[in-house]
């Protein structure tokens, strides 16, 4: 079983209209499939393999990633700031798991 641990950062404000910068970071013990165990079997391909990002149930952003992306990666994208609600992001890995992560933003 994967672990993950997912940090974000949303503005606690923001203005009606104003662009807002969203980041995000997750670690993950990814495996990208290319190295061998100690028996020289191939390790299983392990990654995050898509990332969402949802403002208030309608989704915002959408990243699908392959082998080569780095360990523990890091996103960073711009949301129009429309309404008050919750940001929330979702990481999806090769196994199935999903880990998700949200923070409130008010809009005034």
């Amino acid at each position: 079983m994967a672990t993950a641990n997912a940090k974000i950062r949303v503005p606690e404000k923001a203005k009606k209209g104003e662009i807002v910068e969203i980041k995000t970071a997750i670690t993950h013990d990814m495996e990208s499939g290319q190295r061998k165990d100690s028996s020289d079997k191939p390790i299983p391909r392990r990654i995050i393999n898509k990332f969402l990002c949802t403002y208030n149930g309608a989704e915002v952003f959408r990243m699908d990633m392959q082998p080569a992306v780095s360990a523990n990666p890091f996103i960073s994208f711009f949301v129009l700031a429309t309404e008050t609600g919750k940001i929330e992001m979702t990481w999806f890995d090769d196994n199935g798991e999903t880990y998700t992560s949200a923070a409130q933003i008010t809009v005034e």
